[in-house]
């Protein structure tokens, strides 16, 4: 059977993978029962337990991490929407499991990396890259658990209960940074460029320096994180996925077309990959889920991010006029094509089933957002629905999605490259042709121009990161950057989705309850909160703070 790509997180399909294995997996000792006299021999037995490293890369959870800031919400409780709301505290289930799923992977790869030059008999080159790869698989589970708790015990040797270590206390963020760029840098060497097919997937040289310059923008290191981006943009490995049509090509990098085993996809970096029948998530489903509300609800913030195809804001452009707009397809109307590519519009195909329009024929048309709970078709708590990361034939099914998780993409390194450059007071016209304008070009958007922003009276900086939230919508980002730009305030703002008096007569009982702002605007959630410093870490789970007292808590969670 030929396998095309790695299958993170399966051990079994891992395993077979193996160049020259012939013998079945199943038949061999677990990984955990085998001593280390009888493992580190081989490379065979080092692939292998590399493989087992990338079972701790993030996969659709990264999407999931996307409820955690404004771009959307899934009303009902959950740990991802108190942490938004900043309604929680210690004892949150989600704080422990970050933490311990992390240091269980940051446990194995230092457990790799202490044994792996016991084996003989294998090229420098290959030993490098496992090396590499599992450096850079340590150094990414660092970089979430500080951006989330900010200091952390800093562990670089496999520790068993009963180690003074396991009782320490936590090493400080800039130490823990420092380590984090190292090893990303150390990876960068180690690693090739690209693979064969048969190890699509891997991590390479890109993707180490990929996400060095995201770790640098996120820690305000914006030399390193410039030089970092540059180093992938010189590299000439990657370029921006499109299938020669502006009204597509954007979208269609995140259905099945856009796979990484389908030879035509670029652009991603680092991906979670799957594969139909064997490891499959079910992101396309809870975006449009026939029968429940939707998981992710696009919110009034996010659609009014995107700018007119003029490139000037809704506020600002002669081709958006809210006053004037009599019906719901009218927001739609003159936007960045991102838009629509994004967010579900009226005219296009979904699997949603039943909408809120009454008299729909076709019902994979989409016309109007549903709000009545009648179990036929898909509720919004907004008004509106994603059509990113939709595939529509994995809808129907549970659990059926074989799309990839795009975990870093070129299109990051050209925003990040941006926006290192202009908080350096470094951007030129030039710089935003070779990066955001590439991105723009891709959909056929009005080209981002320093002196026209300057005209229109908008801030270049502001408009960066605008455009880095449209281009990374639904990708998991959006948290990561109001943390760092300190714009956690905006998360303390109600949430708020579509005009009420768009939603038809026969729809709007089901909405009668829903409060109103001043613009008739519904407010979908509100009563939330975001104390600086206190919101811009999360706090110590109280099970680890249990276990070891040294580690204290975060200033505000006492």
């Amino acid at each position: 059977m030929h396998r095309p790509y790695i299958l993170f997180g399966i051990l079994v399909i891992l395993a077979s993978s193996i160049a020259g294995c012939t013998k079945d997996f199943l038949n061999r000792s677990a990984l955990d029962a085998i001593t280390s006299e009888q493992f580190w021999k081989t490379e065979a037995q080092l692939k292998l337990a590399v493989n087992g490293c990338y079972d701790y890369l993030k996969g659709k959870n990264v999407v999931d991490m996307e409820n955690l800031g404004d771009n959307t919400i899934y009303p009902p409780l959950s740990d991802y929407l108190n942490i938004s709301t900043g309604n929680y505290d210690f004892t949150l289930g989600t704080l422990n499991s970050e933490w311990v799923n992390q240091y269980k992977g940051i446990r194995r790869c230092n457990h790799f990396l202490e044994n792996y030059k016991k084996a003989q008999g294998i090229k420098d080159a290959t030993m490098n890259q496992y090396a590499g790869e599992v450096r850079f698989l340590r150094a990414f589970l660092y970089s979430y658990l500080s951006f989330f708790f900010g200091d952390v015990p800093l562990v670089t040797n496999t520790l068993n209960i009963g180690d003074e270590q396991v009782y320490g206390p936590r090493t400080p963020r800039a130490t823990v940074v420092d380590f984090i760029l190292q090893q990303l840098d150390s990876a960068a060497v180690e690693l090739p460029v690209s693979y064969g097919a048969a190890d699509l997937g891997r991590i390479t040289k890109g993707a180490a320096l990929g996400w060095k310059s995201r770790v640098a923008l996120f820690y305000g290191r914006y030399d390193v994180a410039e030089a970092a981006a540059k180093a992938v943009m010189d590299l000439n490995q990657y370029q921006l996925y499109s299938n020669g049509n502006t009204a597509t090509s954007y979208n269609e990098l995140f259905t099945q077309k856009g796979k990484l085993a389908g030879g035509a996809n670029k652009e991603t970096m680092l991906a979670r990959l799957y594969l139909l029948n064997v490891s499959m998530h079910n992101m396309s489903r809870e975006a449009q889920v026939p029968d429940q509300t939707a998981r992710f609800n696009p919110t009034k913030s996010l659609v009014d991010a995107y700018l007119c195809t003029d490139g000037m804001p809704v506020e600002k452009s002669p081709l958006y006029n809210e006053a004037a707009q009599t019906a719901y397809g009218d927001v739609f109307k003159n936007r960045d094509p991102r838009m629509q590519q994004t967010i579900l519009t009226p005219g296009a195909r979904w699997g949603g089933k039943d909408d809120g329009d009454a008299d729909a024929n076709p019902a994979d048309i989409y016309n109007l957002p549903k709000f009545n709970s009648d179990k036929k078709g898909c509720v919004t708590a907004t008004g509106y629905y994603f059509t990113k990361y939709v595939d529509i034939a994995a809808v129907a099914t549970y659990n059926k999605d074989p799309n990839d998780i795009h975990i870093m993409r070129y299109a990051e390194v050209l925003l990040n490259y941006a926006e290192a450059r202009e908080m350096q007071g470094k951007l030129t016209q030039a710089d935003l042709d070779i990066s955001i304008n590439l991105l723009r070009d891709r959909v056929g958007m009005h080209h981002m121009i320093i002196s026209e922003l300057n005209n229109w009276g908008m801030d270049l900086r502001e408009e960066i990161r605008r455009e880095r939230r449209i281009e990374l919508a639904l990708e998991g980002q959006r948290y990561f950057d109001l943390l760092r730009w300190k714009k956690g305030a905006l998360l303390a703002q109600d949430v708020k989705g579509m005009k009420k008096a768009f939603i038809p007569d026969y729809m709007q009982p089901y909405v009668a309850a829903v409060p109103v702002d001043a613009g008739g605007y519904m407010i979908i959630n509100s009563n939330r909160r975001f104390a600086d410093p206190k919101n811009y870490l999360w706090p110590i789970p109280l099970t680890q703070v249990q276990r070891n007292i040294d580690l204290g808590q975060n200033p505000g969670w006492e």
